[in-house]
């Protein structure tokens, strides 16, 4: 029987063979490989150096193709971050800069970076809405024909091309499908009125019906077959304060957020949160063409995670819980008590931006833009989902989402909030990754 000896390691109780004990200096592995990883924490430690990848460079175009294009990781390395993100930069360039970045962009499609490239188109078009009329040629020479916003601005040649392949392509029909929807110009909205009334023999090959397809770039066919947009073209970002002003300013803002209601969600017994409570007479929400002084958006945080839910609007504004409401198939037990309101807290820490912003600046969420808004082009994470109004059967119009990450800590995901105007009903919805 071969003798074990103990571990060399001040309290390690662990024993070891003496071949072990020879290559290790008589240590158990787990504590020889917690040395070794000691050793080289204190070697990164005492050999860390800081670079800054943008020192002495002022040029923003050159700024972004650096953001775009980091270094591998480095252990050695600390990086130091620019001081203004990837979003701010591509809000302050000008035309000509927008124009730099493009042609750039088409330069590492060229080159086979199609990722970065992507990275870069996607966030042309929605931060700046910048048109790449010009590039979708080549998009369809390569057979790029996703993210479909990109094709939003295309050509009345470019259009006809994908509405030829449409017809034919197997492998691309949904790609090409989305690509149409954002383009949606007459010709396209007769085409898939076309597919409604008369679907082609290849709808059985595609996830949902042609006219579905028609969400995912913010319109519907009604029931006369026009095109009818279902969200605002106006969008103000709900922004998040670095500091908490004081409540003489919150009190003239035309918007707040994040309060306990009063109501009690008839499905958890939990208290329901106000997400949104805005003025409709302020001259920001003149294009809702809504009547009244107030409107609130009310909805339970816990339960609108596991489906819609559905809350009517009396003529004060004040909101109550709907009848057409439907308890999801599946709803966990909730325990009240383990429910804290640390979104409520977070209630003083937003305020809705002066200025408009492009309808489509949050439209694509990889971006990671500023995403809580009101208004705008939704920031779908999953598939795009209308709710439908349960008194009239229409689809209604996206008003406003909050992105939970800023809202709370370890939080995630995107509150959605849809109204329909005739009905005075709201709803509410959640996606996350």
């Amino acid at each position: 029987m071969m003798i074990r000896t103990p571990c060399k390691s001040e309290g390690c109780s662990a024993t070891i063979l003496p071949t072990t004990a020879e290559k290790t200096g008589g240590y158990c592995m787990p504590c020889r490989q917690e040395t070794e990883r000691q050793k080289r924490q204190q070697y990164i430690k005492d050999h860390r150096r800081d670079v800054d990848l943008y020192e002495g460079i002022n040029d923003p175009v050159e700024i972004l193709k650096i953001m775009h294009n980091r270094p591998p990781y480095d252990p050695l390395i600390k990086f130091i971050p620019y001081e203004l993100n990837k979003e701010q930069l591509y809000i302050s360039l000008t035309e000509e800069d927008t124009d730099r970045m493009l042609t750039y962009a088409m330069n590492l499609l060229d080159s086979g970076d199609e990722d970065t490239s992507q990275d870069i188109l996607l966030s042309l078009v929605c931060y700046k809405n910048k048109s790449l009329a010009t590039s979708i040629p080549v998009f369809i020479n390569r057979d790029i024909y996703y993210p479909g916003i990109l094709f939003k601005d295309a050509s009345v040649e470019a259009r006809d091309q994908l509405l030829n392949r449409v017809e034919h392509d197997t492998d691309n029909r949904n790609h090409l499908l989305l690509a149409l929807a954002w383009i949606g110009d007459e010709q396209i909205v007769q085409r898939f009125r076309e597919w409604r009334e008369s679907p082609p023999p290849w709808v059985e090959e595609t996830y949902v019906t042609p006219d579905t397809y028609t969400h995912e770039a913010g319109w519907k066919l009604n029931e006369d077959g026009e095109r009818e947009n279902l969200f605002h073209e106006f969008s103000y970002a709900i922004e998040k304060l670095k500091e908490v002003e004081d409540s003489s300013i919150e009190a003239s803002e035309p918007l707040t957020l994040l309060t306990e209601s009063s109501h009690t969600c008839q499905w958890c017994g939990g208290k329901m949160t106000t997400l949104l409570d805005f003025k409709v007479s302020h001259p920001t929400f003149l294009f809702l063409s809504m009547s009244g002084e107030r409107l609130k958006l009310e909805t339970c945080v816990k339960c609108s995670c596991y489906g819609v839910m559905y809350m009517d609007v009396d003529s004060n504004g004040e909101s109550r819980w709907s009848t057409y409401n439907q308890r999801p198939d599946y709803l966990p037990v909730c325990n009240i008590e383990d429910y804290d309101n640390q979104h409520v807290s977070a209630s003083k820490s937003f305020r809705l931006a002066s200025k408009s912003r492009n309808s489509y600046y949050a439209a694509h969420w990889t971006l990671e833009p500023t995403v809580s808004q009101v208004g705008g082009h939704p920031t779908w994470i999953q598939d795009a989902e209308y709710p439908v109004c349960p008194c009239c059967s229409k689809r209604m119009i996206f008003f406003s989402q909050l992105d939970w990450g800023e809202v709370v800590e370890y939080g995630e995901g995107i509150y959605y909030m849809f109204i329909c105007s005739d009905c005075r009903i709201t709803a509410t919805s959640f996606q996350q990754s």
